[in-house]
């Protein structure tokens, strides 16, 4: 079965956006042949599950460490996983049993915000020849958690108001 992704440039899979993707497809992606910011992205199923696992702390742990492989210093680097990974964390926010939704409201805004490479480089062009992947795996990101915002009006009729907070945040992030 070939995995729910397309190669651009040849650099990294990006999910199309018109299939959606749940924790069942995470075995679809070739995490093994993507990087993420310490390397591998081979880890990153492992981290999705312990996030959905229930286990509080297992969760805030896995989700700290998937934060720093997909979007390290929480607003900057993104990697060629991050897009790829975005889907996954949509389907978890909007699992109730998943303890640290709040959480991946906030890396998802994080996400959708960056603009490191963007910006760096329409102050310097030379430097896109030597970070083009970065530039596109940046923009492939903010696409990847824009596809989904569909998901934004059922998570505002949650009850949780910190949830609910985050979600607007989230929203506001996501009206450029």
């Amino acid at each position: 079965m070939k995995p729910r992704t397309e190669l651009q440039n040849g650099q990294g899979a990006v999910p199309q956006p018109h299939q959606p993707t749940t924790l069942r497809d995470v075995a679809l992606v070739s995490w093994g042949d993507i990087e993420d910011s310490s390397g591998s992205a081979a880890a990153i199923p492992y981290l999705l599950a312990a996030i959905a696992s229930g286990d509080k702390a297992a969760a805030q742990n896995a989700l700290d460490r998937l934060r720093h492989r997909i979007c390290r210093h929480g607003f900057v680097i993104v990697g060629q996983a991050t897009a790829v990974t975005v889907p996954f964390l949509w389907d978890l926010v909007q699992r109730p049993q998943t303890s640290c939704r709040v959480q991946i409201l906030r890396l998802l805004r994080n996400i959708a915000d960056a603009r490191q490479w963007e910006t760096t480089t329409a102050a310097y062009p030379k430097l896109r020849r030597r970070h083009g992947d970065h530039i596109e795996w940046e923009s492939a990101a903010r696409r990847a958690v824009h596809a989904q915002r569909s998901i934004i009006p059922r998570l505002l009729a949650e009850r949780d108001n910190e949830l609910v907070d985050a979600t607007e945040a989230l929203a506001s992030t996501l009206t450029d």
